[in-house]
C-alpha cells in the first residue's frame, strides 16, 4: 500500500501535474463542506437515505469504505465530494435492482448466455478489444451510461436524463483531468467495463490511499458480487432484444473464480502485453485521475501500490486459469489488434465463435482509429520509482505465459 506519510512529486524528483483552473476553483467551491469528512457517518447516512433502502451487509460495506476513504489527509473537497458520489451511486443502483427484481420476479429467470468477457492486464488493448468485439450487431455491450444507472426500459425522457448525468460525469473529469481523455477516452453513449457496475473492485485505490479497504479486498468473497453483476445485465437485457453479452474489466482477472462461478458458460478472452509497458502506462492513468482527488501525491508510492496490485492479479488469474477449459479461454496477444486491427479482428471473431462480416468490416475504423485530436501518450517507470528489473520480477510467472501467447 502507500507509504503511511505522503512525499509529494516534487521531492521524488518528478514534476508535478499543474492543477487545472476548473479544479482549483471546484476545491475553493466545496471547501465550506469538506469538514464533513471528519464524520462520514452522517454524511452516510443522508446518502443511505436518499437511495433507498438495500440489505444491510451491501450498506455496511459502503459506510466502512467511506468512513476509511474519509480518512486519507491528502483529500481535496473534489476527492470528498468523489467518494460520496462512488457511494450515492452504488447504493442508488442497488435499491433500484432490488425494487425492479421485487416488481418483475422475472428479472431474475433471464438468462445470460454464452457472455464473453474481454479480461487481462489494463492497458493491454482490453479496450479496444472491447470496442472491436461491439461492432456486431449480434453482441451486446453495456453503455456507460446504463452502468452508472441501470434500469429498465424507460421513456425518451428518462433516458435522456439517464445520458446527461453520464455526460456530466465524463465532463468533470476531462474538464479536472484534460490528459485523461487522450490516455483513456470516456464516452457516456459507448462501450464501457463492468467496473463501474460492480460494487467491490480495487478501483477506490486510484482515487485515495485506503490501507483498510484494500486488507478487506484481499479477504473478500467475490461471487456474491458477481451475482449481483448478473442481476444488472438481466435488468438490462429484460424486456430488450436478447443478444450475446460482451463485458469486459481488466478487474475481472484477479476474480475469475468468483466470474466463472456465477457464469460458468462464460469466454473470457484474455489479452496480453509486455508487463513493463503496462504497469508505466497504468501509472501513468491512475496519476492523471488521482490527481483530482488528492494533492500532493506520492507518485513512489504509486507506482509500488500499482506494481503489487497489478501483479497480485496476474498470479490470482494465473492460478485460476489452471482449471479453466481451454475453449473457454481465448488468448489474443497485443499485436493481434495493436499493431494490425484489420486482420487481428476476424481472427478474434472465429475465436469466440462470431461471425465477421463486411458490414462488421466496415465499422473497424470507428474503434480502431485514436479519438480526433488525441495527444500521444508517454509514460516512463522512472518517474514511479519503478525499474524493468523490477516489473520483470513482479511478473516472471505472467511473462511465461505471454511469450507461449505471443509465439502463436
Amino acid at each position: 500500500m502507500f507509504a503511511a506519510s505522503a512525499v509529494s512529486s516534487a521531492s521524488s524528483g518528478s514534476v508535478p501535474l499543474p492543477v487545472p483552473l476548473p479544479l482549483a476553483l471546484a476545491n475553493l467551491l466545496l471547501r465550506p463542506g469538506f469538514s464533513s469528512r471528519r464524520t462520514p457517518d452522517p454524511v452516510f447516512d443522508r446518502l443511505a437515505a436518499d437511495a433507498g433502502p438495500v440489505d444491510a451487509g451491501f450498506s455496511d460495506d459502503f459506510r466502512l469504505l467511506l468512513d476509511h476513504w474519509a480518512r486519507d489527509e491528502n483529500l481535496t473537497p473534489v476527492g470528498w465530494m468523489s467518494a460520496q458520489g462512488h457511494v450515492r451511486r452504488h447504493l442508488a443502483n442497488r435499491a433500484r435492482v432490488r425494487r425492479l427484481i421485487a416488481e418483475h420476479p422475472e428479472i431474475a429467470r433471464e438468462p445470460i448466455e454464452r457472455p464473453v468477457f474481454v479480461v487481462g492486464l489494463p492497458r493491454t488493448a482490453t479496450t479496444l478489444t472491447h470496442g472491436v468485439l461491439s461492432l456486431s450487431e449480434q453482441h451486446r455491450c453495456p453503455l456507460l451510461w446504463e452502468l452508472l444507472t441501470p434500469d429498465l426500459e424507460g421513456t425518451p425522457e428518462q433516458r435522456r436524463k439517464a445520458v446527461r448525468a453520464a455526460r456530466l460525469m465524463v465532463g468533470g473529469i476531462d474538464l479536472f483531468a484534460p490528459r485523461y481523455r487522450d490516455i483513456h477516452p470516456l464516452v457516456a453513449e459507448g462501450p464501457e467495463e463492468c467496473t463501474f457496475a460492480l460494487p467491490h473492485t480495487i478501483m477506490p485505490l486510484s482515487q485515495a490511499r485506503i490501507p483498510a479497504y484494500r486488507a478487506a479486498l484481499d479477504a473478500r468473497d467475490f461471487v456474491p458480487d458477481y451475482a449481483y453483476l448478473k442481476q444488472i445485465y438481466q435488468v438490462l437485457q429484460y424486456g430488450r432484444p436478447r443478444r450475446r453479452w460482451v463485458l469486459k474489466s481488466p478487474l475481472h482477472t484477479g476474480n475469475l473464480d468468483a466470474l466463472l462461478a456465477v457464469f460458468p458458460d462464460a469466454t473470457l478472452v484474455w489479452t496480453h502485453r509486455e508487463p513493463a509497458a503496462v504497469v508505466a502506462s497504468f501509472c501513468s492513468l491512475i496519476e492523471h485521475g488521482m490527481a483530482i482527488t488528492l494533492r500532493p501525491l506520492d507518485l513512489h508510492g504509486l507506482g509500488a501500490t500499482w506494481l503489487e496490485l497489478l501483479s497480485d492479479s496476474a498470479r490470482r488469474g494465473l492460478a485460476a486459469r489452471a482449471s479453466i477449459p481451454r475453449e473457454a479461454l481465448v488468448d489474443v496477444p497485443y499485436s493481434w489488434l495493436g499493431s494490425d486491427p484489420a486482420s487481428g479482428a476476424p481472427k478474434l471473431y472465429d475465436a469466440v465463435g462470431a461471425p465477421w462480416t463486411e458490414a462488421d468490416a466496415a465499422r473497424l475504423p470507428r474503434v480502431a482509429a485514436r479519438p480526433k485530436g488525441a495527444r500521444p501518450h508517454s509514460y516512463d517507470l522512472s518517474r514511479y520509482g519503478l525499474t524493468r528489473a523490477d516489473v520483470d520480477s513482479a511478473f516472471a510467472e505472467y511473462d511465461a505465459l505471454r511469450a507461449e501467447v505471443d509465439r502463436v
